[in-house]
């Protein structure tokens, strides 16, 4: 036996132990497949009779939760089905009364036809007799109808007119009557809850007499003397229990420094009487005229400003008669001057020019007049009517910015203005706000017919209203009370309550030559 053959057997034998082993290996794994089939089988008969099960259980459920909704469902229909048999039952008898009412109206209405018709016949006889009875009455009176039913009618209107100014002042009365204990709490509440600025300050002055015999001098025979001088200044003079003291009450400077001037002249004159004071106050004026020129010239002066219009010295004068925000005016001018000079120094400019704008940048707070114009675009018009620069009209109208800056001083002038007007202590804007709202208030009467002059006095609380006597009688002096403080209530805001005094004097002058 060679090596071949031992090799060829070797490897036959090979073959069949491994065919041997992969059969008894396919057995093997045969059985294993086998028995865990059986096990699937049995685990999946087992999972279907659960999953049956759970079924069952959830349909009966469902089935149950299926009844009750329906039953639900059932009792819901049965209760609306009840409430709408009610509701039909109700319809019914209502719609039963209404035929009942429609027959009684129908009934009625027929009824109402037939009166009509009466009526209708009545008026036709009636207005037959009327028309008779009208031309018979114009016939006897000898005035058409057109004309009797005029003068009837002015004679309605101005009974009507005269009774309803009666009522109303009767209204009024009784209304002040039935407030007084209210007004009276609100006062003290607003007393206890508030505490605010006063304007004292800027609107009174006091005038110092030497003993208090001459107070009643001052107020002469029944007021007529104190009358006088109050129209005459629109001054409110205040002749109360302080002694040796008489208080001077106006937001205007100017007419409070006229009213302290006439009065030292005419007491230290002695001659007290109405054509006395009027004198004495038309001198006062022009004498204070001729200050605040005056003034003017001295401000200039100090200032080294020369070549300045004189109407616009005279503005720099009245600057010293006016506050701006509790400030005055005049030596805020000047302090605005004199930074815009140190500024404008320092800054290489025209020295003379920044502080002549300084001193004008206000002028249009003090006008002769009142126009609706920001009072720096009012200041650029007044300095363009009196030739000054362009420099100076441009820093002028800018100093608020309501107009575009174009040259180097206008930034100096506002921030100068800033300045002054800025520092602790310098205004106060209770101050500037009383003096419009005053003015505001006196130029409410100018517009009625007749009316000559208006004073606002006791801070804002009385207006008195200066008329022609000649155009305005007694009854028109009422009404105009009334209209004016009507028209004071709608168009404007003030504190408390304005008592409107209409006055009219007649004056009969003549002159013996």
């Amino acid at each position: 036996m060679n090596i071949v053959d031992v090799l060829v057997g070797g490897g036959i034998g090979l073959a069949a132990g491994l065919v041997v082993m992969f059969l008894l290996q396919k057995s093997v794994l045969k059985s294993k497949t086998a028995s865990m089939l059986k096990e699937a089988e049995a685990e999946g008969e087992a999972l279907k009779k659960d999953k049956i099960i759970q079924a069952k259980e959830k349909f009966l459920q469902l089935k149950d939760e299926h009844e009750k909704a329906v039953r639900n469902r059932e009792r819901s229909l049965q209760s609306q089905e009840d409430k709408i048999k009610n509701k039909e039952k109700n319809l019914n008898h209502k719609i039963e009364d209404a035929n009942r009412k429609n027959k009684q109206v129908e009934n009625m209405r027929r009824d109402l036809d037939d009166q009509i018709s009466v009526i209708e016949s009545k008026k036709k006889e009636i207005e037959k007799i009327h028309q008779k009875q009208v031309n018979e009455l114009s016939k006897i009176s000898g005035y058409s109808v057109d004309e009797a039913k005029e003068t009837l009618m002015a004679a309605l209107k101005d009974e009507a007119r005269t009774d309803a100014m009666a009522s109303i002042k009767e209204i009024v009365d009784e209304a002040k009557i039935n407030a007084s204990q209210e007004a009276k709490k609100i006062v003290v509440q607003s007393i206890q809850r508030v505490a605010t600025e006063q304007a004292i300050e800027n609107s009174v002055s006091v005038f110092n007499i030497e003993s208090d015999e001459m107070k009643g001098r001052i107020i002469g025979r029944e007021g007529r003397n104190i009358r006088a001088l109050e129209a005459a200044t629109g001054v409110e003079i205040i002749v109360d229990d302080t002694p040796e003291a008489i208080i001077l009450s106006c937001f205007d400077a100017v007419r409070r420094e006229i009213a302290r001037l006439s009065l030292h002249q005419l007491v230290s004159d002695g001659r007290i009487h109405p054509a006395r004071i009027e004198e004495v106050v038309a001198k006062t004026r022009k004498s204070l005229n001729e200050e605040i020129i005056e003034t003017g010239k001295r401000t200039c002066i100090d200032l080294g400003i020369h070549g300045l219009h004189p109407e616009l010295m005279r503005m720099v004068g009245r600057m010293k008669y006016r506050s701006s925000y509790g400030q005055n005016l005049l030596q805020h001018s000047r302090e605005v001057a004199n930074l815009c000079a140190i500024m404008a120094s320092e800054l290489g400019l025209n020295v003379k020019l920044a502080k002549r704008a300084g001193l004008l940048h206000d002028i249009g707070k003090v006008p002769d007049d009142e126009p609706e114009l920001p009072h720096a675009i009012l200041g650029m018009k007044m300095a363009e009517k009196y030739k000054e620069k362009a420099d100076v009209c441009n820093a002028i109208g800018a100093h608020h910015d309501e107009i575009e800056m174009t040259t180097l001083i206008s930034p100096i002038v506002q921030v100068c203005d800033a300045i002054s007007g800025a520092r602790p202590g310098a205004r106060r804007e209770i101050a500037e706000s009383y003096i419009k709202r005053i003015k505001e208030l006196e130029s409410v009467p100018l517009g009625f017919d007749g009316v000559v002059k208006s004073y606002a006095i006791q801070a804002g609380r009385e207006l008195r209203v200066m008329v022609e006597a000649e155009k305005v009688n007694d009854q028109r002096a009422d009404e105009l009370s009334f209209i004016i403080s009507q028209k004071i209530q709608n168009e404007m805001t003030y504190p408390g309550q304005v008592k409107v005094t209409v006055i009219r004097e007649k004056r009969a002058v003549h002159y013996a030559k």
